[in-house]
């Protein structure tokens, strides 16, 4: 079973190791490593990531949000900047993480969105949240940016000296959720396993954005247009594996085709990551 760990300066802190995979293997531990924003790390006052000795930190968020909340590092940890929106305006991102939804004109910042009920509703009410969230995915799959962010995350960790790394964006729900995704179907984890670990980042996503949920909510926003943008949904996966399957057929084909990542690279991501 994958680990959550109890890092005190790190949300949603997990190792993708021990999910089972075909052949009777499973990822190994200590590897893989998924999570929200880094900003906030103290390594000095955080046993539980100074222990993992993470190697290779993979920031998959904007430029906008790198500049806000720089990451800090784990002592002896290089940093691979890998944007999933690189070049796409912030007019046509989605309104937490600076997600690209084409058509859609919604403000770029989760506080631009929840921070006015009427905004909200104008912008997200009447099932546009969902739709836009499922949009979002889509383009993890579709836009160049994100081909390119997702193939340095893998080119990465084929290198020899990759050693643990960290992949996160800021909730480490979407973007990071996709990247998971990807991770685990390369290795060998059947569809059931992909949306368990998926989803299993629920409670952490919600403490983290429960002050901002409390907010929103008492001045009279619908709490539903905040869990649909907030949270994570099985249907925001499907639509993103609906668009890889409908493109490239299956993920190694996504691999190849879509990321450019060599066989050569992909057998060393699973011999190393197999266990």
């Amino acid at each position: 079973m994958p680990q959550q760990f109890d890092a005190s300066t790190i949300t949603n802190l997990r190792d993708l190791g021990g999910i089972a995979l075909a052949g009777n293997s499973a990822v190994r531990p200590g590897l893989l490593l998924r999570s929200g924003r880094l900003d906030r790390l103290d390594p000095a006052t955080d046993p539980a990531v100074a222990a993992l000795g993470i190697h290779t930190v993979v920031d998959l968020r904007s430029e906008h949000e790198r500049r806000e909340r720089p990451d800090r590092l784990p002592e002896g940890a290089r940093l691979i900047v890998a944007d999933v929106l690189a070049g796409l305006s912030a007019h046509r991102a989605g309104p937490h993480q600076g997600h690209a939804a084409p058509g859609d004109r919604v403000p770029a910042r989760l506080e631009d969105v929840l921070g006015s009920p009427a905004a909200a509703e104008e912008h997200l009410g009447g099932g546009k949240a969902e739709k836009l969230m499922c949009d979002t995915y889509r383009t993890f799959v579709t836009s160049e940016p994100a081909c390119q962010a997702y193939g340095l995350l893998l080119t990465t960790l084929a290198e020899p000296d990759c050693g643990p790394l960290l992949f996160h964006c800021t909730a480490g729900k979407d973007r990071t959720g996709w990247a998971a995704t990807v991770l685990l179907l390369l290795l060998g984890a059947d569809a059931a396993a992909v949306e368990r670990e998926y989803l299993a980042v629920t409670p952490a996503v919600r403490a983290a954005f429960a002050p901002v949920v409390e907010r929103f909510t008492a001045v009279g926003g619908d709490p539903a247009i905040a869990d649909a943008i907030l949270g994570v949904r099985p249907a925001y996966l499907e639509a993103a594996l609906e668009e890889m399957h409908r493109l490239h057929g299956d993920v190694t084909a996504y691999v190849r085709e879509g990321l450019g990542i060599p066989h050569a690279a992909i057998d060393r991501i699973r011999a190393r990551c197999v266990a």
